[in-house]
């Protein structure tokens, strides 16, 4: 009988866990359709052969990307409207290194010399444009697609490159020009 008892008793808790966890999950569902925004990963593009060695979007910060690079890897989290608005806008802040192959003297057992850094961290831009986020159906992952000439495009569409539906179909490797027009 004692044996029954305790089956019997974590049989129950098991329901009324499973009975909570629904509840649970309801409420939070609830909460989140009345939510007029959602967290987003960020991720970038990286269509030049320079590096981007830092970026953010709106202050949620990005990863780096290799000359070319990108789509890879994700962030948490931006944020964004759960419905597309007229106006909607992203601040974009990005570090660039122009010479990502660029040698860095090294130490004896492989550490970078400080100075030698220095010098080549000197050439980095820091950089900040406000863009506009074109209309999305359905929100997803904030995109942002790095162009030649300091350019940059941002998404936050439900749908990758190369799909339809995605505003931005760049090559990765986009030839840069001489000189660029500002």
């Amino acid at each position: 009988m004692e044996k029954f008892f305790v089956s019997g008793l974590f049989g129950v808790l098991s329901v009324a866990r499973g009975c909570l966890l629904v509840a649970g999950l309801l409420i939070a569902s609830a909460c989140q359709s009345e939510s007029k925004m959602l967290s987003a990963p960020v991720t970038g593009y990286n269509h030049t052969s320079a590096a981007i060695n830092r970026f953010s979007v709106n202050g949620a910060g990005g990863g780096n990307l290799g000359p070319h690079q990108g789509g890879g890897s994700q962030v948490c989290c931006g944020v964004v409207p759960r419905h597309w608005v007229p106006g909607l806008r992203a601040i974009v802040e990005w570090e660039k290194d122009p010479d990502p192959d660029g040698y860095i003297k090294r130490g004896k057992y492989g550490q970078l010399d400080v100075e030698d850094y220095k010098r080549h961290a000197a050439n980095y831009s820091r950089h900040k444009m406000i863009v506009e986020i074109p209309r999305y159906d359905v929100p997803g992952v904030l995109k942002v697609h790095f162009l030649p000439c300091d350019e940059v495009r941002v998404t936050a569409a439900g749908t990758s490159p190369g799909y339809p539906g995605y505003p931005y179909n760049y090559p990765m490797n986009m030839e840069e020009p001489k000189t660029c027009q500002k």
